[in-house]
């Protein structure tokens, strides 16, 4: 600010610190589970809508419906699995490692779209959640 003046700030109460500290990385787990678990429901029910962006073969093939199947199975495993905390870091690389090929393949077949612009934040949690190493509400670490 040009005139010295500081921004304000949000002061919270110590409880609502400890709070956000020990709970963010949960809702972090959990929401990335979520949105695991949605895309790979819909691969399920209406795999011939996801034939297009199975790379290096024909959009209509029982191949391509047979590698979103393939794919969507993984997603809900991967999900279920972050979402109770099973193996955490392991499944949030599996996980990243996952999108980090849907972005590439992404990026490759359509150029850097808002869908692929989505894809890196999802990324970038799943990323953030292979390092993190305070959980809570997990049942195996």
């Amino acid at each position: 600010m040009s005139d010295g003046a500081e921004p304000a700030r949000l002061d919270l109460p110590a409880w609502a610190h400890r709070f956000a500290a020990e709970w963010s990385p949960t809702l972090a787990r959990v929401l990335l589970g979520l949105v695991l678990a949605w895309f790979g429901y819909h691969e399920l029910v209406a795999p011939a809508l996801w034939t297009g962006y199975v790379p290096g073969v024909t959009s209509g093939s029982q191949v391509a419906v047979a590698a979103v199947l393939v794919h969507g199975w993984v997603l809900l495993v991967l999900a279920v699995s972050i979402i109770a905390g099973v193996a955490l870091r392991l499944v949030a690389a599996v996980a990243a490692l996952l999108v980090l090929q849907i972005v590439i393949t992404l990026t490759i077949t359509g150029g850097l779209t808002d869908l692929t612009l989505r894809d890196v934040g999802v990324l970038g949690l799943a990323v953030c959640l292979t390092g993190g190493s305070k959980q809570r509400a997990v049942l195996s670490d």
